[in-house]
């Protein structure tokens, strides 16, 4: 059985919207819009840190992913910013859930990119 093709706008969106594996997966909290989610949860849930699970929440709430609840503690509800965004993320989510290895490498590559230029900022030059 054939994969089906990441379709061009889905990838685009994947690179510069979707900094980690961590962060995709919290956008699947999608699936239970009404639930609140906390860090504890979300780091439970993700298999993270609680502190990295607090940034990535506060991320996603920044990039109008995901509000933020008033409360004593920070809890969150998945609610996009716009129509547009919801049908977005709906695509991503869709395309991760055929094409996972496909998708994982995408934003790998991002980081894999930014890693290779941190490095070669260091290497000696021979003109240098």
């Amino acid at each position: 059985m054939a994969r089906e093709s990441i379709p061009e706008e889905v990838r685009r969106f994947i690179l510069t919207s979707i900094s980690s594996v961590p962060c995709l997966e919290a956008l699947l909290l999608r699936n239970a819009p009404d639930q609140l989610w906390d860090s504890t949860t979300v780091a439970q849930r993700l298999y993270i840190s609680e502190k990295a699970a607090t940034e990535l929440l506060v991320d996603l709430s920044a990039a109008g992913f995901i509000v933020a609840l008033e409360s004593e503690t920070a809890f969150y509800r998945y609610h996009p910013s716009s129509d547009e965004l919801r049908q977005m993320i709906d695509q991503v989510a869709e395309t991760y859930a055929k094409n996972l290895v496909e998708v994982t490498n995408i934003i790998h590559s991002k980081t894999g990119k930014r890693a290779q230029q941190f490095a070669d900022a260091f290497k000696w030059r021979k003109d240098s």
